[in-house]
Formats: structure tokens, C-alpha cells, sequence
């Protein structure tokens, strides 16, 4: 024994700090060990990093570096020992005794301001008191430690009510131990048995598996014969992949780890292997699965990225690390300059991970498009499996939205079966044509049997088929591409550019057609003012009746069906019917109408024009019934 022990008061903000870490804090109580293995493992990078430089303290075996885990049963103790740098007598009362650091009153008056523990938690993880929570499962706490390059060591010890004593020790290693007299088991307030050996392997698991120290207990084993014996293991795997260089990791190490982060037994599209040097220095080992989760578009799915600080696993499901349109990214990022308490709401704000998260889209975003133009066919898997949740950030990613549009591929009418990229579209257009021609609907078959086709396919012009529900979204957001601007043939108005000789030809008769119809249109337009707010001449149909299109800036049908099913009421939007001036049916009735316009049937027949226009589009009638009513009735009159 040294000197006789002193007994010293913590300082009173380190106080308030140790009830509410002991009593209110923390909700998982199985994160002492992973802090103090943290302090530990850093605890031998000091003392690595100081042989290197730092003469003065002498010869330093660094060889076996690594930290034990003890237990004894008897005593109801846990130590954590490690053969790092160590602590002297003033590193234990400045770094244990007081938290000198400015804003601790501030803290601790938004502490009690705060109405949750989980709030409370936030706002104590940003000064990072790892320490302190060996007191939620311990009723004392004793510090044996030794500074390297010192001949005396230091025991430190208290029980978290507001004082502890310090007092030399001679005969201590280099290095330090931390022995929890550890509380007894209490489910009920979340206190596990910390001393079996299955729960110090599943927190070690969970929690320090990639720490590249190794992390040792003794174990008892009992052989064939009976006898007991004790065995040391290594508890951690210390193979963070993401830590070394990619020329150094094979295909099937990157293919284990994915399957062991993801639980998918496929190997992943691409694997991005990426490393950030800095001011702010972080790992990424990031995968792109080959084929969807069943839970993908599920509201409870997550996303699938991990975050460490320095091997140290913090949390699952790093919101601020992926957008949720990459949500099926898996995968972990390793950075270094963060606290191991950092909660979720404080990485939201940290301009830093902001930083970080940028730069892992465009790497993501970016090897989507090389697969795009080096290889094709697994491009088109991965877009097939995941197309649909990218669309998405068309919404939500407004920066990237060019780097997005470059890797949508849809259906189109110029191949019934291969789809095609926006880049592709463009470079088929025709001569003078501007406009990206697209077509929302439920299905290929319905799209491609819509009325709105019929002088697209007759003139030749490519339409983009589009059926993903997020479709009918982010096409009204989105509104050009390349500088060609994009637009719904089911909306507005459509000027099909066309010989010389035809332009004459319309124009001919355009002036014709519109004082041949001037009574009847005017006339539809009031018949079917419920349904409609107007009726004109279309120029989109070659074979059939009519049509029903929107203005241009309208809401669909679609969307409108997608609001009403999420709770969103929105003001019925009426359309626009327009009418084949050519085609029988239209032209009889513009003589029916002519000949007398009181016949009530004439009024029936628009009726039935019109409900035949919106099953055409595959639209839901106001009124079945009805309509099959009069359908009946007109078709028994004909025989």
C-alpha cells in the first residue's frame, strides 16, 4: 500500500449527472459494457500510439495488447481490465471526479426541463459519460490503474452517492481495471444477470464485435470425463472488413459480412467499399441487395445501414445516414470523431453526418448508374427489384434529382418488352418534337389500349408507359428532363406535328368542323355539366367516340383515389370530354341535335358517351346502374 486513501466529493454537477444516469436515464442498461470496453479500447490505441513517440516511458510491451472480461460468482464482480495506457491520480479525479466542461449547467437545466427519459438520454449523450452508467448495475465501482512511464498505481473507488476515495497502490500493472460489485438481477427494472456468460456474449456480439482489440474471458468447460476446466476465449471477431483496404478483402469476406447484416442469402448487386479522410474521418461498407425485401414498401420497414464510432456498434437503422428511398441499402459506416452516446435527434442535426450522408447517396446513386452503362443486364435487375422505391426520391431528394432522373427506366410503347431510359427516349424522337410523351395507368394492357393512344400510335410518336403508383406523383413534380419538358397525354391539349400537307388540311377544316358543332358542343357541355366542365373536339382520337383528359395541371383520377385511401378529401376535380369529329356515333348525334334538339334521348346518349369514355380509361362510373340501364334500354330498341 501507498499513501492512505482521501476521500473527496464529486463536484455537484457530476453529482446531478449520477443520480439521473443511475435512477432515470438510461432505458437499456446493458450499454455499461459496451462503454467501458470503448474506454478500454481506447485506452490500448494511447498506449500504441505514445510507444511510438513518447521516450519517457521506457520499454512498452505492446505485443499482447487485449481486454479481459472477469467474473466472479462468489464476490458478484465484473471486471474489465485492459493493458493500455493507464490513468495517474490526476487523470482519475479529472476525468471520473468532475465534468469541467462548459454548458454542464446548461445541460443539466434542460435535463430537468425535459418530460422523458428518452429526451433526457439525448441531451446526456452529447457529453458523452460513458463511465457513469456502471453505476445503473453496480452498488460500487472500483478504478485499479497505472499510468505507463509511472511506478505507482492508483485505486479509485465509490459507490455513486456523492463521494469516492483515491489512494496510491503499489504492485499494480500497467493499465487499468474497472470491478463492478454488480447489483442483483431484476428484470422488471431491466437489470440482466451480468455475470452468465451467454449475456457478456451477446452484449460483446451486439455491441464490440469489430473493436480490434481482443476481447478475452476465462470460461469453465467440463470434459468427457467430468473434470472442469477453464479456457480462455475471444469473445469479438475484431474483422471489421470496412477498416481495411478493399485490395486486401476477398468477394467472398464482402459476401459473409453482407449476409450477416442483412440476413439475405443471396449475394449482394454491388458491394461500395468507400473511406473519408479529413476533418471528419469515417469507414463505409455499404451493399446493394439483389433482390427486394418482402417488407420494402412496408410502413414499418427500416432502413438498413449501421452506424459505429470506432468499431463500436451505436445503432441499427441510421436514419440520418440514408434517405427512405434507399432504404434497401445495407450496410455499416464507421466514424471516428463522435461520441458513442450520440442519439438519433442529434445526428439529424450534426452538419457533419449531413455531410456524410451526401456523399453516401451520390456513391450509392453513382454505382447504380456505371451497372446502368457497363452492365445492362444487372442494371435491370436491380432496377426492377428496386426501381420503384428510387422513384421515390424523385419526392424527397430534390438535390439529386438529375442523378435520379438518369437512372429511371420505364416501359415504353417503341418495345413491348424491353424498357427504355429517358436518355434513350430522347435520342428517338422525331424531328421537332420537344415534349417526353408519357401515359399513367393501372396496367401496360390498359395504358396501351387507352383512347388517348390512338393518334400517338397512328403518327408514330413513342409514349412513355408508366404504371407504378409513385408514378402519378413524381411526374407532376418532376416537369423536364435533359430540357425537354414532360407531358401526360391524358392532359391538356395535343398538337401532333404532321406533313405540311396536313397542317392545310386541318386548318382547312378545323374552321369548318368548329361551325358544325357550335350548337351541339355548347349543348353537351351544359347536358353533362355535373359530370364535366366542358365538352370540345379532340384531336388525340382516330377510332374511337371520345375521351376524357384533364387540364394540364389537374389531378388524376388515380392520385385522387391514392389521397381518398390515405384520409385526404380533396374537391371533386371535373375533366374535359372531347369527341372524334369523324367518328359515326358523334357525327349522328350532331344531326340528331340539329333535327331536334328537345329529344330526351339525345340527353341518355350523352350520358352513355360519356361512361363510355370512362370505362375506356379504366375509371369507375358515377352511377353503374344507371348507365347499364340506359345501356339496355337503347340497345332493346334496336332489334
Amino acid at each position: 500500500m501507498g499513501s492512505s486513501a482521501e476521500t473527496r466529493e464529486f463536484q455537484a454537477e457530476t453529482r446531478q449527472l449520477l443520480r439521473l444516469v443511475i435512477h432515470s436515464i438510461y432505458s437499456n442498461k446493458d450499454i455499461f459494457l459496451r462503454e467501458l470496453i470503448s474506454n478500454a479500447s481506447d485506452a490500448l490505441d494511447k498506449l500504441r500510439l505514445e510507444s511510438l513517440t513518447d521516450s519517457s516511458l521506457g520499454e512498452i510491451d505492446t505485443t499482447d495488447l487485449h481486454i479481459s472480461l472477469e467474473v466472479d460468482r462468489d464476490a458478484r464482480t465484473l471486471t474489465v481490465r485492459d493493458n493500455g495506457i493507464g490513468m495517474s491520480r490526476d487523470d482519475l479525479v479529472e476525468l471520473i471526479g468532475t465534468i469541467a466542461k462548459s454548458g454542464t449547467a446548461e445541460l443539466l437545466e434542460k435535463i430537468k426541463e425535459s418530460k422523458d427519459a428518452a429526451t433526457a438520454e439525448n441531451l446526456i449523450g452529447q457529453f458523452g459519460v460513458g463511465f457513469y452508467s456502471a453505476f445503473m448495475v453496480a452498488d460500487e465501482v472500483t478504478v485499479h490503474t497505472r499510468r505507463a512511464g509511472t511506478d505507482s498505481g492508483t485505486q479509485w473507488r465509490s459507490s455513486g452517492e456523492g463521494v469516492y476515495t483515491i489512494e496510491e497502490v503499489d504492485g499494480l500493472p500497467v493499465g487499468t481495471a474497472v470491478t463492478l460489485h454488480l447489483k442483483p438481477a431484476d428484470s422488471e427494472d431491466g437489470l440482466a444477470d451480468y455475470l452468465s456468460e451467454s449475456k457478456i456474449r451477446q452484449i460483446v456480439k451486439q455491441y464490440s464485435d469489430f473493436i480490434r482489440w481482443p476481447i478475452r474471458m476465462a470460461t469453465e468447460r467440463t470434459g468427457t470425463d467430468g473434470a472442469s476446466s477453464r479456457e480462455v476465449d475471444t469473445l469479438n471477431s475484431m474483422k471489421a472488413l470496412w477498416a481495411r483496404s478493399r485490395s486486401e478483402v476477398t468477394e467472398d469476406e464482402y459476401n459473409e459480412f453482407y449476409q450477416q447484416i442483412s440476413h439475405d442469402w443471396l449475394p449482394p448487386a454491388e458491394t461500395i467499399h468507400m473511406r473519408a479522410e479529413g476533418t471528419f474521418e469515417y469507414e463505409a461498407l455499404l451493399f446493394i441487395p439483389s433482390q427486394a425485401p418482402f417488407d420494402l414498401f412496408s410502413r414499418e420497414t427500416k432502413r438498413g445501414v449501421q452506424l459505429y464510432v470506432k468499431r463500436v456498434f451505436i445503432m441499427d437503422d441510421c436514419e440520418a445516414l440514408m434517405p427512405h428511398y434507399l432504404r434497401f441499402v445495407k450496410g455499416v459506416v464507421d466514424a471516428h470523431d463522435l461520441s458513442l452516446n450520440v442519439s438519433r435527434e442529434i445526428l439529424q442535426h450534426d452538419r457533419q453526418i449531413r455531410g456524410v450522408r451526401r456523399r453516401l447517396v451520390k456513391k450509392v446513386l453513382g454505382a447504380i448508374k456505371t451497372m446502368q452503362t457497363k452492365d445492362a443486364e444487372r442494371y435491370a435487375k436491380v432496377w426492377s427489384q428496386f426501381g420503384r422505391a428510387l422513384k421515390e426520391g424523385l419526392l424527397e431528394d430534390t438535390d439529386n434529382t438529375e442523378a435520379l432522373l438518369e437512372l429511371v427506366s420505364a416501359a415504353s410503347t417503341h418495345d413491348p418488352e424491353k424498357p427504355t431510359t429517358l436518355h434513350q427516349y430522347v435520342e428517338r424522337m422525331k424531328d421537332g418534337q420537344e415534349t417526353i410523351y408519357y401515359l399513367t395507368g393501372e396496367t401496360r394492357a390498359m395504358v396501351e389500349n387507352s383512347p388517348h393512344m390512338e393518334a400517338f400510335t397512328a403518327k408514330g410518336y413513342e409514349v412513355l408507359i408508366l404504371t407504378d403508383p409513385v408514378d402519378e406523383v413524381w411526374v407532376d413534380q418532376v416537369r423536364s428532363f435533359d430540357g425537354h419538358p414532360l407531358q401526360s397525354i391524358a392532359k391538356g391539349q395535343v398538337d401532333l406535328e404532321g406533313s405540311a400537307e396536313d397542317s392545310q388540311e386541318t386548318d382547312a377544316d378545323k374552321a369548318q368542323r368548329e361551325q358544325d358543332f357550335a350548337a351541339l358542343l355548347p349543348w353537351l357541355t351544359t347536358t353533362l355539366s355535373e359530370q364535366v366542365k366542358q365538352v370540345r373536339l379532340s384531336s388525340r382520337l382516330t377510332t374511337s367516340a371520345a375521351c376524357i383528359v384533364g387540364d394540364a395541371h389537374d389531378v388524376t383520377p388515380t392520385l385522387e383515389k391514392m389521397y381518398r385511401a390515405m384520409g385526404q378529401e380533396l374537391p371533386t376535380v371535373k375533366r374535359i370530354l372531347e369527341l372524334n369529329p369523324t367518328h359515326p356515333l358523334i357525327t349522328a348525334l350532331r344531326t340528331a341535335h340539329a333535327a331536334n334538339a328537345d329529344d330526351p334521348k339525345l340527353a341518355d346518349t350523352a350520358e352513355l358517351i360519356y361512361g363510355s369514355a370512362l370505362l375506356a380509361e379504366g375509371g369507375d362510373l358515377p352511377d353503374p346502374a344507371r348507365f347499364t340501364r340506359l345501356l339496355t334500354d337503347r340497345l332493346t330498341g334496336t332489334l
